[in-house]
């Protein structure tokens, strides 16, 4: 079952495309956007990434730190990081227990591949709570984003 607001965000470590390891907890004092993603280079993660990597400064401006985490290897991220230009880390969560930990996981998805992530996204505030969750069944949907800044705006006033 995924998280909620009001939830505590469980805290973790992964490692980033850069192959260095970044940890929740680190941001405490700042807003958090966390996104999961299920893979590398498809059209859609592209699509929402790409979306988050243009508007930067919005969030940045709310006091937002922005993270996307699939399952893909560091390696893979490294490269689609890259290639697309990215300004954010992007955390491999190869061994899967973060996703499922924030109920943001397929248990079976397309091709029999298990364990993929939702495409979800949380607000996590500065003390570490949830302030907004959504998890989309459907891979295709990407994030409300207004619904993500809404949130973020009224973390910030």
């Amino acid at each position: 079952m995924a998280l909620q607001p009001g939830d505590k965000a469980p805290d973790f470590t992964l490692y980033s495309s850069d192959k260095q390891p970044v940890t929740l907890s680190d941001f405490q004092g700042s807003n958090v956007v966390l996104l999961f993603f299920p893979l590398a280079f498809s059209a859609t993660c592209t699509t929402e990434l790409c979306a988050m990597r243009d508007d930067i400064s919005s969030y940045e401006g709310l006091n937002a730190q922005v993270l996307a985490v699939s399952i893909d290897s560091p390696h893979t991220l490294n490269r689609f990081k890259e290639d697309q230009r990215f300004n954010f880390p992007l955390l491999s969560d190869f061994n899967k227990g973060v996703s499922k930990e924030y109920g943001a996981q397929y248990e079976e998805f397309v091709l029999g591949m298990k364990g993929v992530a939702k495409r979800s996204a949380f607000v996590i505030d500065s003390e570490g709570t949830i302030r907004y969750a959504e998890v989309n069944d459907n891979a295709g949907q990407l994030p409300n984003f207004e619904a993500v800044k809404e949130t973020l705006q009224q973390l910030s006033s």
